[in-house]
């Protein structure tokens, strides 16, 4: 009986050890700043990974207002979606956004704000190309708010060649 005590008690503490071990692996960056003032969705470690990212998900070298507006645009487009569909963003961004994701999931050394752009578009050539569809399906919806809050500017639309039709311009200007 007493046997079976301790091998019990022993056996919490080292499943207590774990998790705390595991708990601390997956918290995210403690160097990350606070996210966009008047954000919704958007929390601390997103905006440096999103931010990392835009960049060469989109094949263009964004200013620092540019990265601005398509982390805005990405905060407004999750905050409108579903709360399922958020919880699902959330659980990407959280996992990107953690020490222990950016490295081992990611493999990105640095944390996001300091990671170069060679280092993200690694990152996100391995998620696109990767044989685990859930790899994948995480590269696609990083692709599509992105690609969605950049091409949904104005000034992004010169770029593209995209001269809104006159009745929308009446509408929105």
């Amino acid at each position: 009986m007493r046997a079976d005590r301790r091998r019990f008690i022993k056996g919490s503490l080292a499943a207590s050890l774990l998790l705390a071990g595991a708990a601390w692996l997956a918290r995210p960056d403690a160097t990350q700043p606070v996210p966009l003032a008047g954000a919704r969705f958007l929390q601390g470690q997103d905006a440096p990974m999103l931010g990392a990212l835009a960049s060469p998900m989109l094949g263009l070298s964004l200013t620092a207002s540019e990265r601005e507006a398509v982390l805005r645009g990405v905060d407004a487009a999750v905050a409108g979606m579903p709360l399922a569909v958020q919880a699902e963003v959330r659980q990407l961004f959280d996992l990107i956004g953690s020490n222990w994701g950016r490295r081992y999931l990611a493999r990105v050394t640095p944390a996001w704000g300091e990671a170069s752009a060679a280092e993200a578009a690694a990152f996100l050539e391995r998620w696109r190309t990767a044989p685990i569809a859930l790899l994948r399906a995480g590269y696609q919806a990083l692709h599509a708010l992105i690609n969605a809050a950049w091409y949904g500017q104005a000034p992004s639309h010169a770029a593209i060649g995209y001269a809104r039709p006159e009745f929308a311009r009446r509408l929105f200007e």
